[in-house]
Parts: structure tokens; C-alpha cells; sequence
């Protein structure tokens, strides 16, 4: 659902109750077709203010209410910073509760699936509360993660805000109703002693459902507590953290009862090892990059045809054109040969533009420029940011650009849109004295190219005197993707870039 489609979700929500709507809340209203209201969406009444209008518009706003008495506020949710981005990692706050916020602040910096950014506010006001703190992992797009008021004597008010209380949880699906008598009989009901005074009591009856925190429901599963014998004295009968506290502590048989359950089965299957003293491995938590290229190559490599053309290259008047530039730059360039590959590869696309495209499902897109996506090994994984219009750039500006981008690669200070996109991608593995080697297609790129290191090799040469000579050999290897690039396009590709890199003088035309 867009920014303006949960702005209207709320508006409509009121709208029976608020008698005086601002002109651009109600052009904001008629805008949205009324079925793409949730009809989930309840609130108690509240006003509407020019600030709310503004602020109800922008992607970090997950709610303008609270199930408390609370000031004016606004709950800033965990942001969409990329178009891919499902969920993100809270990094260093920049602000702190009391700082006051202006336009364009840097608010908190968030992890991506690509990238460490900056989430800058667009509002002025006060930071009242931060809500998920530094270290925060896999927290889900809209998830309230910071509070933040108009006036400074609010703050205080939110000293003890928690995620509960903003109400933008979403209702847990129903429960199962036909658990084994077994289960009912061994965990009884709370005394009543022991009962919170809450107006409304969570049941499992037929249609019903159990509304719970997020927090509580985690919590409740590793206790094993049956959540249908909880009251709940959350918002609507709600289940916070305290109501399974509290439970745990009143009836601490009732936790146990299901794992009793399970102890049959249990005894049942072969019970592993445990590794006692000093453990033989580490298990190491997937950062948000890490799943996107285990998702990104998984797909890849299951989903795109992929065939491999593999190309010796005679390097030799690359490796002389390059010192005689670098000797002559008085530092203000250093090349490198994958400045080269990547010049001989755009021009390469530009002779066979085939090559030079995607596969979009129910059409081929071919691109105009040769956009090449440089592959980056980071500390936390691989990142290919892209040297835009490679084609109509001279070696120079190419080299200062890859130095950049792989710069802010490791340090995490690319934007989604130096990383996002591209026509065809490079891989160079030549550092590691590796002599060839296959890649697998970055989609939704139609081809990537694999470059080894080059090595001596002896080849025939009848002008010698010896009959033979030795060069400098770089094995490329092209992958490309059956659906958009067939055999013989792809080995046009290849003899081009090998005229290119075995003259490249040409490339400086």
C-alpha cells in the first residue's frame, strides 16, 4: 500500500467522527478509490492539522495515533530506502531524545540489503523517544522505530513509549481451535487472584481470534505458553510482553504442559550429539547483503539458461599502452588493465548490441548505453556498482570512477542508484592469480564476463627465429543467458572485445 493509500486509510477511518476536514485532507480523500481502504484500519478520533498533511504523505509514517493518552506525535517507521528493501538493520542515531530535528537532519543510519545509509528527516520537530535501538536487525519496512513531537516539553511524556503503544501492530491470524484435549487439561486456568483487572479476555472459541504482539507471540513459543489462556490488557484485549509475564509467573505449570507433549516423540528420534568444552564451528548471522545474493543467485543460476564462451586474449600491447600512460600521468592517473576490460567490453556492446540487454519477461529490453556493473568484494559480501555510459567515456574518467565507487563500496556509502540497474556486469578475479573461471549471471543482465589473470604462453611464430614467442594470455569466459543471446551473438561479442583489448589503440578513438 503507497504512503497516500495509508494516509487515506486513516482519514477514512475518522471520517465519521471528525466534522471539519482541512481542504487537502479531503482532496487527499476523493483521490483514493475506496477500495483500497482496509477495512482492518480503526482508531479513536482525532484532529488533523497542516503539519499531518504533510507528514501523512511521507514513507516513514506508519501511524499519527496512539491506544494511549499521549501528546501530539508522529511514529516514524523503519524506511524504504531502496526499491528492493522488505527490511533493514538500525545503525548509529545521529540524534538522541530531546535533539531537536530540522529539515534534511540525518536522523539514524540504516542498513539496507546493499548499503550502510543515511535516513534524513524532512520534518522539524523534537526526537521524543527512540524506540529500536542501535544493532536492531531484520526490522520489517513501516515497523515504528523513533517518536517525534512538535514541542520540546512533550518529550518527556514518551519517556516510557514502547512499540505497543503506537498501535500499528498488525491483528496474529487464528489460532488452531482443535488442540488435544491433552493439551486443555494440562495447562489450567489462571486464579482468579492472580487475573489482571483487564475489560476484555483473548478465547479460543470457534471464529475466534487471539490478538498479539509481535514481542509476546515470540515469547510465548519459546515458554510454550498456550495463548489462548492469557489475558490480554493491550489496546482491544491486545497481548503485550507483561500479560505473558505475568501468566508465566502465576502459572508456571502451564508453560510447561506442552512441552510435556512432545516428550513421547521426542524420545522417539534420534537425540545429535551436543558439542560440550570448545565448539568445532561458528555460526555467523546472515547480514541483510548476504540474503539478497543468496536469494538474487539462487534465482539466477535455477531460472536463466546459462552457456559459456571462453576467449584467449593476447595482452601484450595492452600491458605496454598501460605503462607508457601511467608514465606520462605525472599522477594524475593511474590505470589499471580492468580500466581496459571495461572500455574493450562497452565498445564491444556497442558492435553487438544484442548483448547488451535484459530479459524482461514477455520482451527483450536493449539498451542504448553500455551501463557496466564492476563486481566489488566487500566485508560483508559482493556489490557491483555500476560505471554509467562506460562507452562514451575515456579510460581516465572510467578509472577514477571504478576507484570511487569501489571506495564507497567497502566503506558503505553507495546510493541505491550507483548499485541498481546496469546492462551487462564484469567480474575480475585476476588479483588472485586465478587463470580463468566461470560467473553466474546477475539478472536482470543478459550476460556477465569472468576475467583471469594473464600468464605467460608460448605460441607458434614462424617470423621467429626460434619458431615460437611468449605472451601475455588472459582467458575471458562470457556467460550468457540462452533467452537473449544466442551462440553465435555471443561469440560476435566475444571476437570483438578480443580485437579491442589485441589493438587497443583503437579504443582510444
Amino acid at each position: 500500500m503507497s504512503a497516500v493509500s495509508r494516509a487515506s486509510t486513516i482519514i477514512r477511518s475518522q471520517s465519521k467522527n471528525v466534522k471539519i476536514l482541512t481542504p487537502m485532507v479531503r482532496r487527499i480523500v476523493s483521490a483514493i478509490p475506496k477500495r483500497s481502504v482496509s477495512t482492518r484500519a480503526t482508531a479513536p478520533a482525532f484532529g488533523f492539522t497542516k503539519r499531518f498533511e504533510k507528514q501523512a504523505l511521507a514513507t516513514n509514517i506508519v501511524r499519527l495515533y496512539s491506544s494511549k493518552s499521549y501528546p501530539d506525535h508522529i511514529v516514524v517507521g523503519m524506511p524504504a530506502l531502496s526499491p528492493t528493501m522488505s527490511q533493514g538493520s538500525v545503525g548509529q542515531w545521529k540524534k538522541q531524545p530531546g535533539d531537536k530535528v530540522e529539515p534534511g537532519d540525518v536522523l539514524v543510519e540504516i542498513e539496507t540489503d546493499k548499503a550502510q545509509m543515511d535516513f534524513e528527516y524532512q520534518e522539524e520537530g523534537y526526537l521524543a523517544k527512540i524506540i529500536l535501538d542501535t544493532g536492531a536487525k531484520d526490522i520489517n519496512v513501516e515497523t515504528p522505530i523513533a517518536i517525534i513531537v512538535e514541542n520540546e516539553e512533550d518529550v518527556a511524556a514518551f519517556k516510557d513509549y514502547t512499540v505497543e503503544d503506537s498501535g500499528s501492530s498488525k491483528p496474529a491470524p487464528k489460532e488452531e481451535t482443535s488442540a488435544p484435549a491433552t493439551q486443555s487439561e494440562s495447562a489450567p486456568e489462571p486464579t482468579p487472584a492472580s487475573k489482571p483487572a483487564a475489560p476484555a479476555k483473548t478465547t479460543s472459541s470457534p471464529g475466534s481470534r487471539i490478538f498479539v504482539s509481535p514481542l509476546a507471540r515470540s515469547i510465548a513459543e519459546e515458554e510454550g505458553v498456550d495463548l489462548s489462556k492469557v489475558t490480554g490488557t493491550g489496546p482491544r484485549g491486545r497481548i503485550v510482553k507483561s500479560d505473558i509475564e505475568k501468566f508465566l509467573k502465576s502459572a508456571p505449570k502451564a508453560a510447561e504442559a506442552p512441552a510435556a507433549t512432545t516428550t513421547a516423540a521426542a524420545a522417539a528420534a534420534p537425540t545429535p550429539t551436543a558439542t560440550t568444552g570448545a565448539v568445532g564451528y561458528t555460526d555467523i548471522p546472515l547480514s541483510n547483503m548476504r540474503q539478497v545474493i543468496a536469494r538474487r543467485l539462487t534465482e539466477a543460476k535455477s531460472t536463466i539458461p546459462h552457456y559459456y564462451l571462453t576467449a584467449n586474449i593476447n595482452m601484450d600491447k595492452v600491458i605496454k599502452l598501460r605503462s607508457s600512460l601511467n608514465a606520462t600521468a605525472n599522477g594524475k592517473y593511474k590505470l589499471s588493465i580492468n580500466d581496459f576490460i571495461i572500455k574493450a567490453s562497452a565498445q564491444a556492446l556497442k558492435d553487438v548490441p544484442a548483448v547488451n540487454s535484459s530479459f524482461q519477461g514477455d520482451f527483450v529490453r536493449q539498451h542504448h548505453h553500455a551501463d557496466i556493473a564492476v563486481a566489488v568484494a566487500t566485508p560483508t559480501g559482493l556489490i557491483t556498482p555500476i560505471v554509467k555510459t562506460s562507452d562514451a567515456k575515456g579510460l581516465q574518467t572510467i578509472s577514477s570512477e571504478v576507484k570511487d565507487l569501489a571506495t564507497r563500496a567497502r566503506n558503505n556509502k553507495l546510493t541505491p542508484e550507483e548499485y541498481q540497474g546496469g546492462s551487462f556486469t564484469i567480474s575480475n578475479l585476476g588479483m588472485y592469480d586465478l587463470t580463468s573461471f566461470s560467473a553466474i549471471i546477475n539478472p536482470p543482465h543478459a550476460a556477465i564476463l569472468a576475467v583471469g589473470t594473464s600468464e605467460k604462453k608460448l605460441v607458434l611464430d614462424e617470423s621467429s627465429e626460434k619458431g615460437f614467442r611468449a605472451i601475455n594470455n588472459m582467458a575471458a569466459t562470457l556467460s550468457a543467458d540462452h533467452r537473449v543471446v544466442d551462440g553465435a551473438t555471443g561469440a560476435e561479442f566475444m571476437k570483438a572485445l578480443k580485437g579491442y583489448l589485441e589493438n587497443p589503440l583503437t579504443l582510444l578513438l
